[in-house]
């Protein structure tokens, strides 16, 4: 008989590896922002030396980690290859594509003064700060966001980045109305439509109306993204509340009560649900208490309105 009863060698090719995840290599740039997914410390990269990289936080302060370690890139593992181009203190000299200005509005975070950068601002979103710089006069195109939570945690972390850029953030009041609020807006290349939405997963209510929204006649004008929360509370790191994980809450109770209670936090009205998020919202200092699932999709959003027409 011919026929191989057991088959092709089971220790040929490479064995080792199956049904391991792989993950991804990325090269390492300055000013990226990782997490270390031991520690949960996160920042931005300003330096490689001695096998280490090394990160800053928003209040300036540096940590270093092995660089050959893994770490947490826009909520993706991944590992680290050798930089094109240098990452020390000495590349700081080239600022981020987009400055901001440090004008004082309700609601922004305060700029905070890196000494690691020479003693230049940064904002809570991370980008360097332009002092003394008037907002710029509102571009035609707009950022919309689900609701006001949505509206006043994009303005705490990215208040100061939307106002040299002369962006302007609409609440949707709902997902629901979007194709209604886009035909009022008829949005054109000169007038773009960004759109953040809660709870983007394949199969939700959210992913069907952007689905039709992007296949619609706006479609070419309009970007929208989302992060995978039910609502954007849970964008906010479980730790800067107490907490290692936010709590499941049941589908048969309200979402934000059902936090609430789990918390231990009065629940009974509305105005105990709006105490609530200005508790959370008061623990968010900077970009590094937010999760990175959301931190991407912003910074997409107001490059894509702020693209020159």
């Amino acid at each position: 008989m011919d026929e191989d009863r057991y088959g092709s060698d089971v220790l040929s090719g490479d064995w080792r590896s199956r049904g391991v995840q792989k993950v991804r290599q990325v090269p390492l740039e300055r000013d990226m922002v990782l997490e270390d997914p031991d520690s949960g410390w996160a920042g931005a990269v300003v330096g490689l030396e001695a096998g280490n990289v090394s990160l800053e936080d928003w209040k300036g302060r540096v940590r270093a980690f092995p660089f050959v370690g893994q770490f947490l890139l826009e909520g993706e593992l991944v590992t680290l290859s050798r930089p094109h181009a240098p990452v020390g203190r000495s590349a700081a000299a080239a600022p981020p594509a987009r400055s901001t200005a440090t004008a004082g509005r309700p609601g922004a975070a305060p700029a905070v003064r890196h000494t690691s950068d020479g003693g230049r601002l940064r904002t809570a979103s991370g980008s360097f700060a332009v002092e003394q710089q008037r907002a710029r006069v509102a571009l035609p195109s707009r950022i919309m966001v689900e609701g006001k939570h949505d509206a006043e945690l994009v303005e705490k972390v990215w208040g100061a980045d939307l106002r040299v850029e002369g962006v302007v953030v609409e609440e949707l009041s709902g997902v629901d109305n979007l194709a209604d609020v886009l035909d009022d807006f008829r949005p054109t290349r000169e007038r773009r439509v960004g759109v953040l939405v809660d709870h983007l997963v394949p199969g939700s209510k959210e992913s069907r109306f952007a689905d039709a929204v992007m296949r619609g006649k706006w479609g070419a004008h309009v970007l929208v993204v989302g992060h995978p929360f039910v609502d954007v509370w849970q964008s906010v790191k479980p730790a800067r509340v107490g907490l290692q994980a936010w709590p499941t809450i049941p589908r048969s109770i309200e979402w934000k009560a059902g936090i609430c209670q789990a918390l231990g936090w009065p629940h009974a009205e509305q105005a105990d649900i709006a105490r609530a998020w200005q508790r959370i919202l008061g623990q968010v200092r900077t970009f590094a208490d937010l999760e990175p699932q959301l931190l991407g999709r912003v910074e997409e959003l107001i490059d894509f309105v702020t693209e020159p027409a």
